[in-house]
């Protein structure tokens, strides 16, 4: 079963639901047969590379709420990472583009270090005091830390075409599945989830997208005692 997951590294609800799911999915009897897919999604993806600013302003100025209201949000978050057993700075974070952190995750996936890549990228945007914006060398170093070579992490980032496609093709699905924010749980093609749910409902939604998998439709080609190998060895043609 594949576990498709649209998120943005400046969502703390995507760290967050990570988390959750991460919990149901260790927890799932039928978790290594389980793959999961991290996809990209920009939630300001009109923002320039040098466009930096301090979260709680970007808060105020973007969604129209008061300082006092974007510290109790950022409070609450913190509350609930915390749950999570997640750390969470709910100060002097920033907020900036992403869509360079989301062409290294496609160039870490061809590597089989996507996911070790996206926790590295998640705590440090959310939990160290390094800003992962605006600075080629700290993704470099993060991309490091999560088992990547340095130098193809730096073509990568040197290149503004490399990975680009795949981002792109990425957000134009979340479009076609009508995910319209994040973090969205796609299981198997049949089944979606949005948001941060607990992770109740993450184990049920695996339950749920694994017993519904359709079953095996064998076509018979050829005579019905056609040779096979089985635990008691294979079958050798007698002349």
């Amino acid at each position: 079963m594949r576990v498709e997951i649209w998120s943005d590294i400046a969502c703390p609800w995507c760290y967050v639901g990570k988390a959750r799911f991460e919990k149901a999915l260790d927890a799932f009897p039928h978790r290594d047969e389980v793959e999961v897919v991290h996809r990209s999604f920009e939630l300001d993806p009109n923002r320039a590379k040098d466009d930096i600013q301090p979260v709680l302003k970007m808060l105020t100025k973007k969604y129209g709420m008061s300082e006092a209201q974007a510290r109790a949000g950022e409070e609450n978050l913190g509350t609930q990472a915390a749950a999570e057993g997640l750390a969470y700075r709910t100060r002097d974070r920033d907020h900036g583009n992403t869509f360079d952190m989301h062409r290294l995750l496609h160039f870490a996936k061809a590597q089989g270090r996507q996911d070790e890549l996206i926790g590295a990228l998640y705590r440090a945007n959310f939990a160290e005091e390094r800003s992962v914006f605006g600075d080629d060398e700290r993704l470099v170093e993060l991309a490091v830390a999560a088992g990547l070579d340095a130098d193809a992490a730096r073509k990568v980032l040197a290149d503004p075409a490399a990975y680009a496609e795949d981002v792109r093709a990425d957000e134009r699905e979340a479009a076609e599945l009508g995910a319209n924010g994040v973090p969205f749980f796609v299981l198997d093609r049949k089944f979606g989830v949005s948001g941060a749910q607990p992770a109740e409902v993450f184990a049920q939604a695996l339950t749920q997208a694994w017993g519904e998998r359709p079953p095996l439709k064998l076509i018979q080609q050829g005579p019905a005692d056609s040779e096979v190998c089985g635990p008691d060895g294979c079958a050798v043609p007698q002349n």
